[in-house]
């Protein structure tokens, strides 16, 4: 059984829907896969102008990784094949020659925040929370997500959002350029087809020249490379006691 869906209106904007709203819309491999598959298909249908991912239910949008499945991975070389595989998933979508979008329908934490911020646009609910909380869990952004996040937000305030771990508020985040537009959760998914109206109008081969502008950049940057290297930074701590005993207590807390 898929444990997403996906869709694509007439108006060209295909969705990504993780689909485990008992899970909070954790990751795991399947997950990473279908995921996979559907940035494969935005990535070679002409007819899809803007990739959109969000998440089922109203609570949240994703949760990151599934500790249930994820906690077996004990060494630094067995976290690492995981961090890396969704890593490059994350690339990909930064670097889509197509708009995309995080549509936030509910607290976005850990890899979910990372999977956020590799959109170009991120459209919340405005009962939604959003924190990069990996500190807490004795770890680091394990999926290039804090490299990209550095691209993208002033250093000050993307420094300060992963040092905390703490969770943001959406007029905090929105202040600080985590988030592009607050709507109701009622009125999510017409606000963001609202939203990107005027970037759908445009030709495929308009968004895609504008997008490679960005990608050029990244390139430039040696983005990949450093994400890379957060990766490895985030494997050697993960075999540590602290993120063993952090994984523990929150696994006991959800049973």
């Amino acid at each position: 059984m898929k444990k997403s869906e996906l869709f694509t209106t007439s108006q060209g904007i295909a969705t990504f829907v993780i689909n485990r709203p008992e899970k909070r819309n954790a990751i795991d491999y399947d997950v990473m896969n279908e995921l996979q598959q559907a940035v494969d298909y935005v990535k070679h249908n002409q007819l899809v102008k803007a990739f959109v991912i969000t998440g089922a239910g109203s609570d949240a949008f994703c949760s990151g990784g599934d500790l249930s499945v994820f906690h077996e991975l004990k060494t630094s070389k067995e976290a690492s094949q995981m961090l890396t595989k969704m890593g490059k998933i994350l690339y990909e979508i930064l670097t889509l020659p197509k708009p995309t979008v995080a549509l936030l329908n509910g607290t976005s934490v850990g890899g979910g925040c990372e999977l956020a911020i590799a959109c170009d646009f991120r459209i919340s609910a405005t009962h939604s929370e959003m924190g990069f909380i990996q500190g807490n869990l004795g770890i680091t952004t394990g999926w290039g997500g804090g490299t990209i996040l550095l691209e993208k937000l002033r250093y000050q305030e993307a420094m300060e959002m992963i040092y905390s771990a703490q969770l943001y508020g959406v007029e905090r985040a929105k202040q600080i350029g985590f988030l592009s537009y607050v709507t109701s959760f009622k009125e999510l998914t017409m606000r963001c087809e609202e939203w990107l109206a005027p970037i759908t109008h445009k030709s495929t081969q308009v968004l895609q020249a504008y997008k490679e502008i960005a990608i050029e950049k990244w390139e430039q940057s040696r983005v990949w490379n450093r994400m890379e290297q957060e990766i490895h930074r985030c494997s050697i701590l993960w075999e540590s006691p602290e993120h063993e005993e952090a994984v523990q207590k929150v696994i006991v807390k959800k049973t």
